[in-house]
């Protein structure tokens, strides 16, 4: 392994090819027989640092249309929460299913990577050894008609180091040839490695025809507008000609969003909405206030489009505050799964919800495009060690972050692997506003 380091620090791809593949690999894992450990615990008190583990594991066969990836750096996505705590099920359900090569006693995690392609497999022709990617977690076969017409609808589609195993939070990793792209060339492995997931969900989510198709003018509201979903959805509505209302929950995340150049602010611990009464009831008079409030800063607007993730706690409150003809478009519940709202508002106010799970390749290599052109900048805020995953992971569980979170692979410190500085230095200010904060 420090051979195939040399050779990627040293910028020799050539070295690559002719190295051998190392046996086995570290990687962040779970363990199937401690998928119980939490059974007892309320969610809030289950601890990723408990059941995170840094283990060496066999390096898995690469096969057709698959690639190796060294792994510089990766980043925390709350899919990794969820796999840490096994909620709402252990993910050893989903590599059973998957099976072959997949299904084993143990789960190498992480849905984002930014490294150097290592080994290719049979049928591979768009990368070699020695390229600098990203990758996207799209993981499809493409062996069913509903795919072609968009891989998210493919019934084989699954969510790569969530879904499937061998995942970026590892020294290797092993990824479908198409869910490879370039790397920015302006960025650090760490930086490169944290907008992939959350950068594509909210393209497609809200840029793309397959979610909210926003348009310029729009007003947007966006929930935990600085974390690791909205701080990208807050990019592409100020890029895109919209007007972004940006949700938080303290005044530190509001000015990152005012760094980011939103105007419309909420901090809702500040204002202290609370849209539930108690477990089982919702409260419509906060409904009204936070609708009220919206109107108050947009000037009389209700909102067009509504990014939605929170879920549970928020969801009654989206749905209302809609405009007639809105469109609520959710890609997550990270507050939970079941939701309850007011059908009228809905149906009377010909309002429309929307799901949006992930990206197809094409909207990936969009979103990603616009951070290789320095339109769209990465949120990371702060970068571990691949030891120290278990704390980013619970910093996340417990929303004690801003941005993204980054976890350092290979690389041995931060600051490596930009190879267009002038763009950069362009952009510089914009890369690190979420840095420390």
């Amino acid at each position: 392994m420090q051979k195939i380091l040399d050779a990627i620090l040293g910028d020799e791809p050539e070295a690559l090819a002719s190295l051998p593949v190392p046996e086995s690999y570290r990687g962040v894992t779970v363990h199937a027989d401690e998928a119980d450990m939490f059974r007892d615990l309320a969610i809030s008190d289950k601890d990723p640092r408990q059941s995170l583990h840094v283990d060496e594991v066999p390096t898995p066969e690469v096969g057709p249309g698959e690639a190796l990836v060294a792994v510089m750096a990766s980043a925390i996505n709350y899919n990794t929460v969820w796999t840490s705590i096994f909620e709402p099920l252990p993910t050893f359900a989903f590599l059973k299913r998957y099976g072959g090569k997949h299904d084993l006693p143990y789960h190498v995690v992480g849905s984002d990577l930014a490294g150097v392609v290592l080994r290719t497999g049979p049928g591979v022709g768009a990368w070699q050894p020695g390229d600098r990617v990203v990758a996207h977690c799209l993981d499809v076969r493409l062996e069913h008609p509903d795919g072609h017409g968009d891989t998210m609808l493919d019934p084989e589609q699954r969510i790569w180091g969530f879904e499937t195993n061998f995942g970026g939070l590892a020294e290797l990793a092993l990824v479908k040839a198409n869910q490879l792209m370039p790397m920015p060339r302006h960025l650090t492995w760490e930086e490169a490695a944290s907008p992939g997931l959350v950068n594509s969900t909210a393209y497609r989510q809200l840029v793309s025809v397959n979610g909210a198709n926003m348009k310029q003018g729009d007003t947007v509201l966006i929930w935990g507008a600085s974390g690791g979903l909205g701080s990208y959805a807050t990019q592409f509505a100020l890029n895109g000609g919209a007007t972004p209302v940006c949700v938080v929950s303290s005044p530190e995340k509001a000015e990152l969003c005012r760094r980011m150049g939103a105007e419309l602010v909420i901090d809702r611990s500040a204002e202290g909405y609370r849209f539930w009464k108690d477990e089982h009831t919702q409260d419509p008079a906060e409904w009204k206030r936070f609708g009220a409030r919206i109107r108050e800063l947009t000037g009389g607007e209700d909102p067009d489009i509504v990014f939605e993730h929170p879920g549970r706690e928020t969801f009654g409150a989206s749905v209302y505050v809609a405009r007639k003809g809105g469109t609520i478009v959710t890609c997550a519940s990270t507050s939970g799964y079941l939701h309850q709202y007011d059908n009228r508002y809905l149906w009377m106010n010909l309002k429309r919800i929307i799901g949006s799970h992930f990206a197809n390749y094409r909207e990936a290599w969009e979103a990603n495009r616009l951070i290789a052109k320095g339109r769209v900048h990465p949120t990371l805020s702060k970068v571990y060690s691949m030891e120290q995953t278990g704390q980013a992971a619970h910093d996340v569980h417990r929303n004690a972050h801003q941005g993204k979170v980054g976890v350092l692979c290979l690389a041995p410190e931060e600051g490596l692997g930009v190879r267009d500085p002038e763009l950069r230095a362009a952009h510089l200010a914009e890369i690190n506003r979420f840095r420390g904060v």
